[in-house]
């Protein structure tokens, strides 16, 4: 496309990390037990319809609440995202 000249030169080049500069550093969330009970609680779900849309088990949610257990990974982003945005952000 861009030797058809359908694509201009500024939408060819590639973005690379130098165009992006200094990657600012994600903040690193990390959510008690309780907070991720509110989470739940603020979207009125039970824990097993909670568990349903995050792909987990219940029994990995009740540990999470119980902070027998830490959210971390894609859980922790999906639950930092339901905290800030609310549960119709994944639905």
């Amino acid at each position: 496309m861009h030797a058809a000249g359908l694509l201009p030169n500024a939408a060819h080049d590639k973005i690379t990390m130098r165009h992006i500069g200094p990657r600012a550093e994600a903040e690193t969330v990390e959510l008690t037990g309780d907070e991720i009970r509110a989470i739940r609680e603020k979207a009125r779900l039970s824990q097993a319809v909670f568990a349903h849309h995050l792909k987990l088990t219940v029994g990995h949610v009740s540990k999470l609440e119980r902070g027998s257990e830490r959210a971390k990974g894609p859980t922790l982003v999906l639950l930092d995202v339901i905290r800030r945005k609310g549960i119709e952000a994944i639905l």
